[in-house]
């Protein structure tokens, strides 16, 4: 799809968030007062004109200041919607999605499969230290399987 396709994309520029966040910038808010401001003087200026064209002490250069001002009004109009076009044109294009990344496959087995085996004790002349650690364990694991077991008897007793 096309960038001038795509529903979701300004005219000429970028994604419709960016051209919201554009439009809700406080910058922008200060032009789209300003020229709302300006509209609203031109017209009431126009009014104004066009009632004292009607009176004793109008004429003619009234009438024409009464239809000139709805002309700077349009023209204020116009050159705040060129402007905005302008600045959503500048809007980066929305980054394409990134492609899903391919997955390597493994060749061999899993290192997370089970392998039967054991693991062979620490040798005292290789690792006197660890062979230590290891007798402590297998000294704490005995002491557990023991109380595991009073507290077994224990319960049948009662």
């Amino acid at each position: 799809m096309s960038r001038s396709q795509d529903p979701r994309r300004g005219a000429s520029g970028g994604s419709l968030a960016s051209v919201v966040r554009l439009l809700l910038s406080p910058r922008w808010i200060a032009w789209h007062l300003l020229t709302l401001g300006a509209m609203v003087t031109c017209a009431f200026l126009s009014a104004w004109q066009w009632h004292r064209a009607g009176s004793a002490m109008g004429s003619a250069l009234n009438v024409g200041y009464g239809l000139q001002w709805p002309v700077f009004a349009v023209f204020f109009g116009w050159i705040w919607w060129r402007m905005l076009r302008i600045e959503i044109a500048k809007l980066p294009a929305a980054p394409e999605p990134p492609k899903p990344a391919e997955v390597p496959v493994a060749s061999g087995p899993s290192p997370f499969a089970y392998r039967p085996g054991r693991v062979s004790a620490a040798d005292e002349a290789e690792n006197p230290a660890l062979a230590e650690y290891n007798r402590m364990l297998a000294a704490l694991a005995a002491q557990d399987r023991d109380h595991e077991r009073l507290e077994q008897q224990r319960q049948e007793g009662h």
